[in-house]
C-alpha cells in the first residue's frame, strides 16, 4: 500500500471493469477511500471485494448516468453519503462506444452517446466541484481519446463527444483552478481490458502499428496516470490531456 492519496475520498465513474476497475485499485492501493460505482452491483461487489482484501478502502454505489441532471446529483449525494465526508477526487471514466459510420447513427443513438459521454460528466462536475470549491480543493480528472484528435473513419459520434470532454477539461481548469479545483485528463491509446491479452492479436494492434510503443496498452497504465494528476504531485498540473497512447499522438516510426 503507498500514501500518495492517503485520507482522499474518491468517486470513479465506470469503475467496474477495465479501466475504471484499475483506477478505483490504484487509487485504494495508494490510501485513498473510493467509492466503485457503475450499473452492475455483481461487477461492481467484485472490485469492492478485492480492494478490501488488498487492505484498501472501498464501498459500492450502483448507478446509471444517463445524462439527466438528476442522476448524476443522485449520485453524488449517495457518494458522500457512504463516505461521510466530502469527495476529493472525482474520475469521469463512465462511457459508451458505439462504433458506426455517420450514415448508421440514428438520432436515438446520438443522443444516448451525448447523454453519457457529455451531460453526466457535466452534471456530476456541477455538482462535485461545487464541493470542492466550499471544501478548500480538489482534482477532477476526465476520460478523454486519442480518437478526439486523430480522425478515423469509424467512430465520428464517440470522437465528437471525447472531443467536447477535452474541451471541458480546459475550460473547468480556468473555471475551478482559481478555487483550489485541479481539472485535467488522461487521453488512452488502445487499450485492451485485463485478460484479453493473450491469443489471437488483438484487432487494436493495427492502429498501434507505427508508434514508439508499437503495440496495444492495458488498464493500469490509465491508472498509474491518473494517480499522478490525483496526487499533490501534480499540483502546479492544470487543464492539461495527459496521451497514455504509446506515442500515437506524439510521435511516429518507421512500421516494420
Amino acid at each position: 500500500m503507498g500514501e500518495r492519496l492517503e485520507s482522499k475520498t474518491a468517486l470513479v465513474t465506470g469503475s467496474t471493469s477495465n479501466i475504471g476497475q484499475a483506477i478505483a485499485e490504484a487509487f485504494a492501493a495508494e490510501g485513498a477511500h473510493v467509492v466503485v460505482s457503475g450499473r452492475s452491483a455483481e461487477r461492481g461487489a467484485r472490485v469492492v471485494e478485492g480492494i478490501r482484501a488488498a487492505g484498501g478502502l472501498a464501498d459500492f454505489v450502483p448507478a446509471d448516468l444517463d445524462g439527466s441532471a438528476r442522476a448524476s446529483r443522485d449520485l453524488a449525494e449517495r457518494a458522500r453519503a457512504i463516505l461521510g465526508r466530502p469527495i476529493d477526487i472525482l474520475v469521469n471514466n463512465a462511457g459508451i462506444f458505439p462504433g458506426d459510420v455517420t450514415a448508421a447513427t440514428d438520432e436515438e443513438t446520438f443522443d444516448r452517446v451525448y447523454a453519457v459521454n457529455v451531460k453526466a460528466p457535466f452534471f456530476l462536475t456541477a455538482s462535485i466541484a461545487a464541493d470542492m470549491v466550499r471544501n478548500g480543493g480538489g482534482s477532477i480528472i476526465n476520460l478523454g481519446s486519442w480518437v478526439a484528435r486523430l480522425g478515423v473513419p469509424v467512430g465520428a459520434l464517440y470522437a465528437s463527444t471525447k472531443g467536447a470532454v477535452e474541451t471541458l477539461t480546459r475550460a473547468w481548469a480556468a473555471e475551478f483552478g482559481p478555487s483550489g479545483v485541479r481539472v485535467n485528463a488522461v487521453s488512452p491509446g488502445v487499450i485492451v481490458p485485463r485478460g484479453e491479452d493473450g491469443g489471437d492479436p488483438h484487432p487494436g494492434e493495427i492502429m498501434m502499428k507505427g508508434t514508439p510503443a508499437g503495440g496495444i496498452g492495458t488498464p493500469d497504465a490509465v491508472a498509474h496516470a491518473a494517480v499522478w494528476l490525483a496526487s499533490d504531485e501534480a499540483a502546479f498540473v492544470h487543464g492539461t490531456v495527459v496521451d497514455v497512447d504509446g506515442g500515437r499522438m506524439g510521435a511516429a516510426v518507421i512500421a516494420a
